[in-house]
């Protein structure tokens, strides 16, 4: 089991074991440490990039309880460094943000956010209609949007049940695996590029300005 210390560090570089290196598919190599700050792709968000002992690492999955890293080339067993891409990072943590952002207020209109894509330039949050679902507007939401991410909200992060989740301010939290920004401003200007109806579900598209 890897230890997930992106959960509650937002450090992009630090020291772990490796305990294992593999040859795995397309001439990649499957590395496994005993803790990692690496995100693995999930969660409507995509993996974390960077270094492991000076390589680079190509992509990171979750297998079962473990993270696994795949590198341009092996490792041995060890210590090793950790270095994270810190602008993919952040680019993923906005995404991410604004997405929850977005699922909240979804709720305020009584709809259930079921699903999440959070990946740069695919940005969409799906609903499902609750019993007293009101008509949302884009205008709504892009002005809700700019007035939460003007207040600068500061992000939390606890530990319930020993699910991690995360909230804003005093926007309620979620139980969620992926990387935030550590207050709203980082955000920036999101942009809602559509709303569509599909098979009784509505998908909000999202943008980041």
């Amino acid at each position: 089991m890897t230890e997930r210390r992106y959960y509650y560090s937002d450090d992009l570089q630090g020291q772990a074991q490796v305990l294992s290196c593999a040859p795995a598919e397309a001439g990649a190599y499957a590395v496994e440490l005993d803790a990692t700050l690496f995100h693995p792709q999930g969660g409507g968000q995509p993996s974390d990039v960077g270094v492991l002992g000076g390589v680079a690492v190509l992509r990171v999955q979750q297998q079962g309880d473990s993270v696994v890293h795949f590198t341009a080339a092996p490792l041995p067993i060890g210590p090793v460094t950790m270095q994270i891409d810190e602008a993919q990072r952040r680019l993923h943590a906005r995404w991410h943000s604004g997405g929850h952002l977005i699922g909240w207020l979804g709720e305020t209109r009584g709809w259930r956010p079921v699903k999440a894509h959070h990946w740069p330039g695919e940005g969409r949050v799906t609903f499902a209609p609750g019993p007293d679902a009101q008509t949302i507007e884009a205008d709504f939401l892009q002005a809700e949007l700019a007035r939460l991410i003007a207040a600068d909200l500061p992000r939390r992060q606890q530990a319930v049940d020993g699910m991690r989740q995360v909230g804003f301010g005093e926007l309620p939290a979620y139980g969620c695996g992926g990387t935030h920004v550590a207050t709203l401003g980082e955000v920036g200007a999101i942009v809602i590029t559509g709303l569509k109806m599909k098979k009784g579900q509505l998908s909000v598209q999202y943008e980041l300005g």
